[in-house]
């Protein structure tokens, strides 16, 4: 039985899907937002094409880049630039003269920042109140002699 062989680009752009996987979820995470949230603000019917993505095991189609960079709070050329690298970095190389790292940050917009500093305000008043919580169920249990 003959079998033919995996193409090499074929192996290249898995690998470079699972790169953009890796750092849309960089950017997932880092606004704060859970799958659902982030499916729920790009329009995606399911949840699930999140976790494929961020797998490399898809792509964000073309027509839906500007929703992604408004959501993920990201300049929108610096998306699909990244995108593009990812991508199609053939393109890319020629547009752009070099390949661009895997580890250079994306820049955030204020928004984002905004939207971060939020979920950390969350956090912290949960914090606290877990806290609290526990203080007053500690003084409640003590006896006054």
């Amino acid at each position: 039985m003959c079998t033919r062989p995996r193409r090499r680009s074929s192996e290249r752009a898995q690998k470079l899907r699972k790169q953009a996987g890796a750092w849309l979820r960089e950017l997932r995470e880092r606004r704060g937002l859970s799958q659902r949230e982030l499916a729920a603000r790009v329009g995606a019917e399911y949840y699930t094409f999140i976790s494929q993505l961020e797998t490399g095991r898809g792509r964000i189609p073309p027509d839906r880049y500007l929703v992604w960079a408004h959501a993920l709070g990201i300049d929108k050329r610096e998306f699909v630039r990244t995108l593009m690298s990812f991508y199609d970095p053939v393109t890319y190389r020629i547009l752009f003269g070099r390949q661009r790292s895997a580890n250079k940050r994306a820049r955030v917009t204020p928004c984002a920042r905004i939207d971060q500093f939020a979920v950390h305000m969350r956090t912290r008043a949960a914090e606290k109140a877990a806290h609290d919580e526990t203080v007053r169920g500690v003084n409640s249990t003590r006896t006054i002699r």
